[in-house]
């Protein structure tokens, strides 16, 4: 991803913001069309070597380039390094960030080759090592970002009441710039 490319992304946000006042669009009262300042190298190589991977190469330059998050899909990215400034706010996603970061887990394989759709429950934790959360949907459903196998680098969806945990988009580019693209409209009020 070139650095050009990503510079779009921050004047697509200030339009967004402007076209919702009032943050009506799902997830803009959580992530306020805001980004956090990007990563310096040293502390995504650092994150990487500590959990024995290395990113997918559109999401690593996103943090580094862009921004560490909040503002995206859902209630927002999450930050790769320090928890939501908010996590005392006991957001069940809060527990899936500190899950991704136990020892080894990011670094596990990615146990699917094929989606499992349809009601998982419990056995849906088994299913998420060698994947980072990447952004809460609500009602329990999470944005995953595969980091290794066959599968690394696209983005998958985990609904463990419903839906099962299935491939979304190929890719974080495509992912992100298709939630920025549906911002160029005013919200459905």
């Amino acid at each position: 991803m070139e650095s050009r490319e990503w510079t779009t992304v921050k004047a697509r946000l200030r339009e967004a913001a402007a076209l919702d006042p009032g943050m009506e669009r799902f997830g803009a009262d959580t992530h306020r069309y805001r980004l956090r300042p990007p990563l310096a190298e040293r502390e995504i190589r650092a994150f990487e070597t500590a959990h024995g991977i290395e990113l997918p190469s559109q999401y690593r330059s996103f943090v580094a380039e862009v921004g560490d998050g909040p503002a995206g899909p859902g209630h927002g990215l999450l930050p790769l390094i320090t928890p939501r400034p908010e996590a005392d706010d006991d957001w069940a996603v809060d527990d899936e960030w500190a899950r991704d970061r136990l020892p080894g887990r990011l670094a596990s394989p990615f146990p699917l080759t094929e989606p499992a759709p349809g009601r998982l429950g419990a056995a849906a934790e088994a299913l998420t090592p060698g994947t980072l959360t990447l952004a809460d949907q609500g009602c329990g459903t999470y944005v995953r970002l595969v980091l290794n196998g066959p599968r690394a680098g696209e983005i998958w969806l985990l609904d463990p009441d419903w839906d099962g945990f299935t491939a979304g988009e190929r890719d974080f580019h495509r992912w992100y710039t298709k939630w920025l693209s549906a911002l160029s409209q005013p919200p459905q009020g």
